[in-house]
């Protein structure tokens, strides 16, 4: 009977406690996979599939990659959402007995990676741990490579919505939660199609408080829950508590990064849910995904990477605490007004690298001489930086200055033990600088001057000894050696130990040549270990300096941050908004700062805008398609949000008040992975923005009631706009863009409603939209001469126009245009007439239904005024 080899069956042990990850298996400068790893792994990375004989019948499928190569390799795996299992050597094979004995020292998964080059540095990698009890929600992120740790526990009234609006705030690449958390269809099709995101699992499905607390406790080293601020919150705790003990799990060192918690909550950052995250494009566009085009393409001139990560979480999450946008206004008002200085700044800032990563590397012992000299030239920035801020008046660069480490002593112990260009390994050897440590020095002085000190020790002997023919060999059987022909035997000194006789000489050994050649031989290998040894000592100085390097990085972030919003506004033409309590929106010349960006050679047309909650609270805005409604109404939106981060805005003037939540209603494609229709889509989301807006936030309605027949559509329509403008819980501010020109009427119905209309500029069948959004309403879409700008051919074009004089004919209406308006002249009203006589003849009143009666009603009651 067949039997496996040890260490084959040393790989099943090891691989039976890791089913679910790809176990690479070390062997030598190898990471070998073998049976069914290697057989798949084999196609994902395209690498030769062989076998090893393994004490079976059959030899096992056995793939693998060099060791120093494995992070491309794990980097392609984690992407395509594999978890792999690291399996090293836990003992030296030299000094093993027998079989080497191995361990998995770490599973790198989406959510656990610190590797620089498998992380993208302009935003954050977060883990989620989801603890969901009834209505009520934990969930905490967590990114592993800066310690960033963010927690907060939520009672809800739309439970899924709710977390699906975490989700997207942090857009985590690995979620840790229960697997009945995944019964909700939403949550895992959103997981697996819009973030792409790997579940992982608790190990059973109910976790005890008490078992979390001690986790906390001992992880924090804190007496209890309270000292972090979660006193009364249990469920925070059980989120907190079950990341922590996973982390434990997998990684080799835990968890100890993560040193600090920022509990949140719903009340400390503006509420952008999802759908109003992708139709504004704040951080990548709808169709490509990518960042160019976004708002982030347009404020994102940072320096670092640390930079980079603080803008996305800003405009990801904008304030609503008055006292903190101020904060950052006024920084960024004394960095505007400061160019040089900036321009100075931002030189500095450059070269600085990303202290936060690095750290973490440090901390987890798995940074290189590299990666330490890298920390060495930030330090060599610091103390420019620290002496350019240290003149500001505001109380936020102040406060950076002061948290500004110049980092000295790690400059210092680096440059001096550290070469300036070393190897990327540590099994190179070569990166201890001369002069650092007097042994290292020794020994390498041995092995590259061996043949000068064995030249030295033979004329010490020959002078001491008088044997002019004395000489010092070595072979591979005894070394070094001193031989002495037999002519000079009488003067051998009896300090000197025969080792072996020949025929016309003797060969001896002396103590001082015996340690002289232990030292030359194991010279190599001590200094490789010497030298892994300092290293470790630096590297452990520099974690112990964690707290201090820490704060530098986040006040360099903030710094950065600051310079990149004082530097676009300085480019851009942005003026400082100013932030008023009375619930108003005004705006000046607004323009859009990604169109306006995009626009090759062409002028944005700005725009005013006024809102408030009282008697403009609502702006219905009509106008032909492509006129520029949507754009006009994104863009306030987005001033918004800048003004919100504290940024500067694209306007002449702006007095904004604090928004704390922003929905959109724009343009809804079918959803036909969720098998909902365009007309479900968008009704499911006017239903949300109903139930959630409050009179602080901010709506943007592009269309409603367009995915069903026209009579519906309207009266769904006016409808929303009467509940919104009377409703006192919601009476907010609202943008709302409408083909439905029956509802300018409700101008003259409802307070708080104003009309607003896109410009055009008509000559004969030719149109111009000016861009320009001016009061009142428009009372013609232009459709079929929107048709012929989009290039429908000219005999569609002019069929179009016989159709629909014969339907307006068929219907008693006629479209009339103003004599007295030169045909050159924009064209802001169009009116229609009716023969209610002769409609009331051929109307079927038996085929109505109860909504079209009423349609028709407010259509003649409009065409009698």
């Amino acid at each position: 009977m067949s039997k496996l080899s040890p260490m084959m069956q040393q790989y099943l042990n090891i691989k039976a406690a890791h089913k679910d990850h790809v176990l690479f298996f070390r062997l030598g400068d190898f990471y070998e996979m073998f049976f069914d790893d290697a057989v798949n792994i084999s196609k994902e990375l395209e690498l030769t599939l062989t076998g090893k004989d393994c004490g079976l019948p059959e030899r096992a499928p056995m793939c693998g990659i060099p060791y120093h190569a494995a992070e491309t390799y794990i980097k392609r795996l984690i992407d395509r959402g594999y978890k792999v299992a690291i399996c090293e050597q836990t003992e030296d094979p030299a000094q093993a007995k027998g079989l080497v004995k191995r361990d998995v020292i770490r599973v790198i998964t989406p959510g656990t990676l610190i590797e620089g080059d498998m992380l993208e540095d302009s935003k954050n990698n977060y883990i989620a741990s989801f603890y969901v009890k009834g209505k009520a929600f934990a969930v905490c992120f967590a990114d592993i490579s800066t310690g960033e740790v963010y927690l907060t526990e939520q009672i809800s009234t739309n439970l899924n919505n709710d977390m699906l609006n975490e989700l997207s705030k942090f857009m985590p690449s690995e979620v840790l939660c229960h697997e009945s958390f995944l019964k909700a269809k939403e949550i895992k099709d959103f997981l697996s199609n819009r973030l792409h995101a790997v579940c992982s699992f608790y190990e059973r499905e109910g976790i005890d408080l008490s078992e979390s607390e001690s986790v906390v406790k001992q992880h924090f080293a804190v007496s209890g829950p309270e000292e972090l601020g979660l006193a009364e919150n249990g469920l925070a705790v059980l989120a907190l508590g079950g990341l922590i003990q996973y982390l434990n799990q997998t990684q080799h060192d835990g968890a100890k990064r993560l040193s600090q918690i920022h509990f949140y909550n719903e009340t400390q950052y503006m509420n952008i849910d999802i759908t109003a995250r992708r139709n504004l494009e704040i951080t990548e566009t709808i169709r490509t995904k990518e960042k160019r085009g976004t708002l982030l393409w347009v404020l994102d001139k940072t320096k670092t990477a640390m930079g980079k990560r603080l803008m996305r979480k800003s405009l990801e999450q904008p304030l609503i605490n008055l006292a903190e946008i101020t904060r950052r206004q006024n920084a960024v008002k004394e960095l505007f007004e400061e160019d040089i200085l900036r321009s100075d700044l931002q030189d500095q800032l450059s070269g600085v690298y990303d202290l936060e990563r690095l750290m973490t590397r440090v901390v987890y012992g798995s940074a290189n001489p590299r990666e330490l000299r890298s920390l060495a030239a930030t330090a060599g920035r610091l103390p420019a930086i620290k002496e350019l801020t240290a003149s500001f008046q505001c109380e936020m660069l102040k406060d950076i200055h002061e948290q500004i480490d110049l980092m000295e002593d790690i400059a210092n112990l680096v440059d001096n033990s550290i070469v300036e260009e070393p190897p990327f390994n540590l099994k190179d050897g070569g990166y201890i600088k001369p002069g650092f440590n007097s042994d290292l020095d020794e020994y390498r002085s041995l092995c590259t001057n061996a043949k000068e000190i064995i030249k030295g020790i033979e004329e010490s002997e020959r002078e001491k000894t008088g044997i002019k023919g004395l000489k010092v060999k070595y072979n591979k059987v005894f070394g070094y050696y001193i031989e002495v022909t037999n002519s000079n035997l009488d003067m051998v000194p009896d300090t000197y130990i025969r080792k072996q006789t020949l025929t016309n000489c003797e060969r001896y050994i002396t103590q001082e040549l015996k340690e002289l050649e232990t030292k030359v031989l194991t010279a190599s290998e001590k200094i490789l270990a010497l030298e892994n040894e300092i290293f470790h000592e630096v590297r452990k100085y520099i974690a112990s300096r964690l707290d201090g390097i820490q704060r530098t990085a986040i006040a360099v972030s903030k710094l950065d941050f600051l310079c990149s919003l004082a530097f676009v506004a300085a480019q851009n033409n942005y003026v400082c908004p100013q932030i008023v309590p009375d619930g108003s929106l005004e705006i000046k010349n607004g323009r859009h700062p990604v169109v306006e960006q995009m626009l090759d050679g062409s002028v944005f047309v700005p725009n005013d805008t006024y809102l408030d909650q009282k008697d403009h609270r609502m702006a219905i805005i009509t106008g032909p398609n492509m006129a520029g409604k949507s754009t006009y109404m994104r863009q306030v939106a987005i001033l918004v949000i800048m003004a919100q981060i504290g940024s500067f805005v694209p306007a002449s003037s702006a007095k904004l008040s604090i928004v704390d939540r922003i929905f959109t209603r724009v343009g809804a494609s079918d959803d036909l992975a969720a098998g909902q229709s365009t007309f479900m889509v968008e009704m499911s989301e006017v239903a949300h923005i109903l139930k959630h807006a409050t009179p602080h936030s901010l709506v943007i309605l592009d269309e409603i009631g367009r995915g069903t027949s026209t009579f519906d559509g309207m009266s769904i329509a006016k409808a929303v706009v009467e509940y919104m403008t009377n409703a006192k819980k919601l009476r907010c501010k609202t943008l709302f863009a409408t083909h439905y020109h029956e509802l300018t009427s409700l101008e003259d119905e409802l307070e708080g409603v104003k009309n607003y209309n896109i410009s055009v500029k008509k000559r004969g069948d030719d149109i111009t939209f000016l861009r320009k959004i001016v009061p009142g309403g428009a009372d013609d879409s232009f459709g079929i001469e929107v048709a012929k700008l989009a290039g429908i051919p000219e005999k569609v074009v002019e069929r179009a126009k016989e159709i629909l004089k014969e339907l307006e004919s068929e219907n008693g209406v006629v479209r009339v245009i103003r004599e007295s308006a030169p045909q050159d002249s924009q064209m802001t009203l169009m009116n229609y007439t009716s023969e209610i006589e002769e409609k009331l003849r051929q109307l079927q009143v038996d085929a109505l239904t109860p909504l079209e009666a009423l349609s028709l009603l407010y259509e003649w009651k409009k065409l009698i005024k």
